[in-house]
């Protein structure tokens, strides 16, 4: 397949006019860190101390969360960020959403989810979970939710600046080096390989060699 332009150095390259939007680009890898891990740690107070969840029912609805995570993980990377666009528009909403990250993989501010995108998307999944799974338990299992998004995170950056020794983690950055130098219609979840495996987009073993 024909190989688009990718740049192997730290570099990024400015996508907006307005200096504002620019700067709200790029992103701290610290930033998802400040932002979440408090609101992490607030819905576990409410599970545990608010609300008394038994432990039992607030681990199960936990990992739950974390689970569902991995499934939006990749279907927002496959079907969000990768959605071919027809419209001159739609190219350049496209490279700007996540088109720049597979021209510039190694630029260290665009790593990241910008809280302008990440705050908005929060919102809008707890609400969408509350209505689901009621306003007790959604605390858990948010918690949960927003851990499986916070590992996400930091596996992103951590692939692409960290050198990775044991084999698990070797595993999870070549995963992703594949999707960037290889093939970027596979190889879509980035914190884990599972749906990738199970709905049929991983490197077949061919290519991995």
């Amino acid at each position: 397949m024909a190989k688009n332009f990718i740049s192997n150095k730290k570099e990024t390259v400015r996508m907006f006019n307005n200096d504002l939007l620019e700067k709200l680009s790029r992103v701290h890898p610290s930033i998802p860190v400040i932002i979440y891990l408090p609101l992490i740690l607030f819905f576990l107070y409410n599970s545990f101390i608010v609300y008394k969840i038994s432990f039992s029912k607030i681990f199960v609805l936990f990992i739950f969360g974390f689970f569902i995570w991995t499934v939006t993980e990749y279907l927002l990377h496959r079907f969000i960020f990768h959605f071919e666009a027809k419209s001159e528009i739609g190219k350049k909403l496209h490279f700007i959403i996540h088109g720049v990250h597979h021209d510039y993989p190694n630029d260290p501010k665009r790593l990241v989810m910008p809280p302008s995108v990440s705050i908005p998307l929060a919102i809008i999944f707890i609400l969408l979970f509350e209505s689901i799974i009621g306003k007790i338990s959604v605390y858990p299992f948010y918690a949960g939710f927003v851990s499986g998004y916070l590992f996400y995170d930091m596996t992103h950056y951590a692939v692409h600046h960290f050198n990775m020794h044991s084999k698990f983690w070797l595993a999870i950055k070549n995963h992703h080096m594949r999707h960037h130098y290889l093939d970027s219609t596979k190889g879509f979840g980035v914190s884990t390989p599972l749906w990738d495996i199970l709905i049929g987009t991983n490197f077949k073993m061919s290519k991995q060699k």
